[in-house]
């Protein structure tokens, strides 16, 4: 079953001509014009990435970001923001809603394509090590569940000293990251700013030697620094 990408983007030529190429690429394509159709469809298709525009009727693409995440089951759903706006301060909002790339207008759909690619990808790996430490540990079926729980107990104590080096922030903002929240969701929380959020990330990421969130989030529950 080929993956189901939703292209969500006020502007018809837009729309049709990204819409067309993943087609063409071997993807199921839906659409939808406005943010507030585009929540809508992502509840009921799930699908497996999403490509938005950022200035559009209805419900932005920042906030329609920032709803997807605050729902479990999209929490890790791979988001590519797409807009006009090229000024620094209009992609920090955009990491900060929650998504994994900004990729500024014009662009090649050739790159598009790749960095979809490179996304479910690595959304497939996170998603397959989530199901299986569930799986594992939390399934009475399991059969060999006495050594399943010594192999996480070993994973606990291999990295007991990383775990031990974060501090009380970074194992809260370590959790929050593990629900897909965005920077200012976050800082919402925990009562920081989002600035203040981020450079607990970027300590995190450095602590953990992972090159973004999607990679982090996947080394913390796979070694066990997330419940």
């Amino acid at each position: 079953m080929p993956f189901k990408i939703l292209v969500v983007d006020d502007d018809l030529g837009t729309r049709l001509s990204i819409s067309d190429y993943l087609e063409l690429s071997g993807y199921s394509v839906i659409m939808a014009d406005n943010g507030q159709d585009a929540l809508v469809m992502v509840k009921a298709n799930y699908p497996d990435l999403i490509v938005t525009d950022i200035v559009m009727p209805r419900l932005n693409g920042y906030e329609l970001v920032r709803q997807v995440r605050q729902q479990p089951h999209f929490r890790l759903l791979p988001v590519i923001l797409l807009t006009a706006r090229t000024q620094t301060q209009e992609r920090i909002l955009g990491y900060q809603s929650g998504c994994d790339l900004y990729l500024p207008k014009p662009f090649e759909l050739e790159e598009l394509a790749a960095a979809i690619c490179n996304l479910l990808e690595r959304s497939q790996v996170i998603q397959s090590e989530y199901r299986s430490f569930y799986k594992e540990n939390l399934d009475p079926s399991v059969s060999a569940e006495i050594s399943d729980k010594s192999k996480l107990l070993v994973h606990q104590y291999q990295y007991s000293e990383l775990f031990s080096s974060l501090t009380n922030r970074e194992q809260e903002v370590l959790e929050l990251l593990t629900y897909g929240l965005s920077n200012a969701d976050m800082g919402k929380k925990l009562h920081l700013s989002p600035r203040t959020v981020e450079k607990y990330v970027s300590s995190l990421l450095r602590k953990t030697a992972t090159n973004n969130r999607a990679e982090l989030v996947r080394f913390a529950i796979k070694h066990g620094l997330v419940e």
